[in-house]
């Protein structure tokens, strides 16, 4: 299966993101297809020796900017290399997209080009945190500010599946992100998002304070994009700033260096669990399709290891496992019952 990707996206393309599919496809043999400007992607091939490697170049004449307006450069520019990325998938000539562009422009052409899977009214972005135990799923991660109950469920189950699928977990546990455990915590959407959950076929434990994101005592958590992407931006602020003032520390006395020293393959071990690059980025679950949304900053490394994972979520069927999932958890009467009121109920 090809692997479309946005040479041109990214704070350090198409350098970066064309070194990172060629390792892909030379180490992992993924064959890759290299969107953008041809003439440029050609200029860096060359530095690779990637001649006999699977990758091919689409020519793609336009750019989307990080700065741009999403839904108007998407309506715009139809032959930006975001855009042509999603028309290969759209036509078969690609199974899956990645991209370090401008994400809300890479989500607004997902949808608009490869459309939503029946029964999700809205896709959501999901990143793996590490947690003292394990991995925990964190959806929506910033895709959807404004939400309702009916979201929530739908990114419940998605979770669910994604868990099941990459992280292998046989039965995930869900928790909703509130400000408290206590029933009558939490806002409106809360409130009924847990009600609608409690009716779900889920593995299903209520809610979740921020404080038990990193404790592992969950699989998935789920929340609306608005929260979830503070958690995650904050998540990633607290990391850089815990091995910044360890960096100061151990430079403060000779016992503090020889220390580190010695434990020094504790301090890798943990930096490379933190370490975005080694997932190389979130997938958009609840698309006809499969997309992987990097971050701006990528090194070659997070792309190489975002394509690895377009590659895995298809290899495993995970769409296909949603679509079971969501057939399962809202043939329920009593679900389909709540699905209406739901949709009005919320917040957002």
């Amino acid at each position: 299966m090809k692997i479309a990707v946005d040479a041109m996206g990214g704070d350090y393309a198409p350098k970066i993101i064309i070194e990172g599919a060629v390792w892909a496809a030379r180490d992992m043999n993924i064959p890759v297809i290299l969107v953008g400007d041809r003439e440029r992607i050609e200029v860096e091939l060359s530095k690779h020796q990637a001649s006999d490697l699977p990758v091919n170049i689409v020519h793609a004449s336009e750019i989307i900017g990080m700065e741009e307006s999403p839904a108007q450069a998407i309506r715009k520019k139809r032959d930006s290399s975001i855009r042509v990325c999603f028309d290969l998938v759209k036509k078969g000539e690609a199974g899956a997209v990645v991209s370090a562009g401008n994400s809300g422009a890479v989500m607004a052409a997902a949808i608009f080009v490869m459309k939503r899977m029946k029964g999700i009214d809205r896709p959501a972005i999901s990143v793996c945190l590490p947690t003292v135990k394990d991995w925990t799923i964190l959806l929506d991660a910033g895709g959807n500010v404004d939400c309702k109950p009916i979201h929530i469920l739908q990114f419940a189950i998605m979770g669910d599946v994604y868990a099941r699928d990459i992280l292998k977990k046989e039965s995930p546990t869900i928790g909703l992100l509130s400000n408290g455990r206590e029933e009558g915590k939490g806002n409106k959407l809360t409130r009924t998002s847990n009600e609608l959950l409690k009716k779900s076929k889920l593995n299903y434990l209520g809610y979740i304070e921020g404080m038990d994101v990193f404790s592992g005592n969950v699989d998935v958590v789920v929340c609306d994009g608005f929260v979830g992407n503070v958690v995650l931006k904050l998540s990633e602020g607290v990391a850089d700033a815990i091995i910044t003032m360890m960096k100061r520390e151990v430079n403060k006395s000779l016992p503090a260096k020889v220390g580190y020293l010695l434990a020094r393959g504790v301090f890798k071990d943990l930096k490379k669990k933190i370490d975005y690059t080694e997932h190389g980025g979130a997938p958009l679950l609840g698309l006809d399709g499969i997309c992987i949304i990097s971050h701006g900053g990528s090194t070659a490394k997070a792309i190489k290891n975002a394509i690895l994972r377009a590659s895995e979520h298809a290899n495993r069927n995970v769409n296909k496992h949603i679509l079971d999932g969501l057939e399962a958890d809202m043939v329920s009467s009593e679900l389909e019952n709540t699905r209406v009121e739901s949709m009005i109920g919320g917040d957002g």
